[in-house]
């Protein structure tokens, strides 16, 4: 997730970099499906997962913001 959106950082073309921070938010979102899994093994319990889960939510909102940035 951070190497895509550094890498779209360095590109020059608008939709280029769009793209890169698509991919990005792509991968916010397996991560939160794989925290779901975690969970529901019985890995971690979900109280012990509140920070990360607004740590995740915080990254898709502001990773949706540079997408409908012009």
């Amino acid at each position: 997730m951070v190497l895509n959106i550094t890498e779209g950082c360095s590109r020059k073309s608008e939709l280029e970099r769009k793209r890169y921070f698509e991919i990005a938010r792509g991968s916010v979102i397996e991560l939160d499906s794989c925290f779901d899994i975690v969970i529901e093994c019985n890995y971690i319990k979900i109280e012990e997962l509140t920070k990360i889960g607004n740590l995740i939510k915080t990254t898709f909102i502001l990773l949706s913001k540079m997408l409908k940035k012009d």
